[in-house]
This record gives C-alpha cells, sequence and structure tokens, in this order.
C-alpha cells in the first residue's frame, strides 16, 4: 500500500508538486502521467527517497518513507528515464554490482540475477560492455537492474524508450507478470501503453494532481449520445426538461434526431437513461440508440494537461 499525503516539492521559489494526496493499494499497474514540466520525475523521486519532500508525508508498505528509508528501499524497483549505467562495465558484472547495492545476499544472488536476466532476454550480452549496446538493449539493463529481488513497488519511467514493436509487446507481457506480485508505477508519454498496461490513471498538471481514475470510467464522460426516428416533434425539449439534464445539444445526422445530452455531476447516470428512454417513446419515435460517449486517452489527457501550467520536472 503506497499512501501519499499532502506532498510538495518547491525549487527555491518554483513549486514542482504541489500539495498531492493519493492511495494504491497493492498489486496494481497505475499510470503517472503528465507533460513535460507536469512534475512526474520530481514525483517519482520522492516515492523512490532519491528526493526528500518539502512538505507532506510518503508512506510504503506500512514504513514511513521519511523514518525508514532503508526498509523501503529494499522493496523497490526503479527505471529512470536517464538510465545511470557505466558504459565501461559488463552487463553481467553491472548486474551483479546492482544486486550488491540492494544487499542482495551471495546466496541468494544467482537466482536473483538468473530470474532478472531471463525476464529481460539479456543472456546473450552478459559479456558486452553496457555502451556498446543498443538503447534498446540499455533499456533492458535497466528494467533488470529494477527487477533484482522482486521488489514490492516497481517505478517505470518510460520502460519501452527505444525498443522495437516486437520489444515492446515482451515489455508489457513482463510487466503484466510482475504486476502478479508487486505495485507498478508506469510513467510513460505513450497513450498505447497505458490503454494496453494501466488500470487507473493519475494525471499532473502544473504540479498538482487533476486526475485520479480507474480507466473504464475515464473513458466515459457525463454524456450520454441519443439517436433516435424522426417522427417526434420536440422531443429535445422534452429531454431538456428532465431534471437530471443540463443540456441537450443536436449532432446531425439527417433523417433521424441525433443529439448528445449533458447531465449534471453526480447524476445517476442509468437513472437519467431511464428518464431520457421513457420521453422518447412517450414521443412516439423510435429509440436507435441511447450510450454513454466514450472518450479516447489521447484528448483527455490533453485536456486535463492544459489546465496546468509548465514547471520544473
Amino acid at each position: 500500500m503506497i499512501d501519499v499525503q499532502r506532498l510538495s516539492r518547491r525549487y527555491g521559489t518554483t513549486t514542482a508538486v504541489d500539495d498531492v494526496s493519493f492511495t494504491i493499494s497493492d498489486q496494481a499497474i497505475i499510470g503517472l502521467l503528465g507533460h513535460n514540466g507536469a512534475g512526474k520525475t520530481t514525483m517519482m523521486k520522492m516515492l523512490s527517497g532519491y528526493l526528500e519532500p518539502s512538505a507532506g508525508t510518503i508512506h510504503i508498505g506500512g514504513h514511513a518513507l521519511a523514518d525508514d528509508a532503508a526498509a523501503v528501499q529494499r522493496g523497490l524497483g526503479y527505471l529512470p528515464e536517464n538510465l545511470p549505467v557505466y558504459p565501461d562495465m559488463l552487463v553481467a558484472d553491472y548486474l551483479d554490482y546492482a544486486a550488491t547495492l540492494k544487499g542482495i545476499g551471495r546466496g541468494e544472488r544467482p537466482r536473483a540475477l538468473r530470474r532478472a536476466i531471463d525476464a529481460t532476454s539479456l543472456g546473450d550480452r552478459l559479456l558486452d560492455p553496457i555502451g556498446r549496446l543498443s538503447r534498446g538493449y540499455r533499456q533492458r539493463v535497466g528494467v533488470a537492474q529494477a527487477i533484482l529481488g522482486e521488489p514490492s513497488l516497481l517505478i517505470l519511467d518510460e520502460p519501452t524508450n527505444g525498443l522495437d514493436p516486437t520489444q515492446t509487446a515482451q515489455m508489457r507481457a513482463l510487466v503484466r507478470e510482475l504486476a502478479a506480485g508487486a505495485t507498478v508505477i508506469l510513467s510513460t508519454h505513450i497513450m498505447q501503453e497505458v490503454e494496453a498496461l494501466c488500470e487507473r490513471v493519475l494525471v499532473l498538471a502544473g504540479g498538482r494532481l487533476v486526475l485520479d481514475e480507474h480507466l473504464a470510467q475515464l473513458r466515459e464522460d457525463n454524456t450520454l449520445t441519443l439517436r433516435a426516428s424522426a417522427e417526434a416533434g420536440d422531443l429535445a425539449g422534452a429531454i431538456a426538461r428532465l431534471p437530471q439534464v443540463v443540456a441537450v445539444t443536436p449532432a446531425g445526422d439527417e433523417g433521424e434526431q441525433h443529439f448528445t445530452v449533458s447531465l449534471h455531476p453526480g447524476t445517476e447516470r442509468d437513472t437519467a437513461a431511464g428518464n431520457i428512454a421513457r420521453c422518447v417513446l412517450d414521443s412516439g419515435a423510435r429509440l436507435y440508440q441511447l450510450a454513454p460517449r466514450l472518450r479516447d486517452l489521447d484528448s483527455v489527457f490533453r485536456e486535463l494537461a492544459a489546465q496546468g501550467g509548465a514547471r520544473h520536472d
């Protein structure tokens, strides 16, 4: 369980993260979204213990990060966007070094290393210097060090960056596998990654948390799409008089009546839909369609991100 309360981080007079609170349950894949400068990197650095907050608290797995950072970090895997690898080190030596830093004992280390190497398909690159690897293979090295020790919390910043389509599919499968035993926070600019992997999204804009929503609910807004036959008289007016309805907007379609129906915030959508359907039937028209309007994640993200200005990330 991750519990973040009133978290802020300031750089001088600039506030990068501003009074953010959220909780995350175990074994979930959470998307952390925001434009450059929204505060994502600062947030991830604070969650990892790399950066201290200016205000607020972080509890991970029952431990207060400010009081017991070592205990939290033992169960943490972190893949930063710019991986701080050593180009002259062999892949095998680097991963062994990373395992040592994580406190994985000599007796446990061979199994931990083999699991990370197999999961990232690095077996044929173990004796290569990291500096000679392609961008995709360097990314795999970064993921391998992040998953050493089977951490309970994984923070992955752009994990598919530099991977080809086949490698991207493999990485998605790996993230899903890891989520069976860990909480994964995934930061990415690629909306397809979020659609494919995440069950919930947190959106930062201007340092503030502007959305915390499950993906299925995010795709639906408080608007219904209505299509009915043209026989009715003032169907739009009848629907607009319903107490749950804010506005009825014509949406075109010659030969039938096509509207978008905006509902008041907090309205029980099924109740409103039942009342609207009754209006259609009472008017003598035939009901062709009455369904929630679906939004794509990319348009929702652009709309929310526009609410905040760019700041240091």
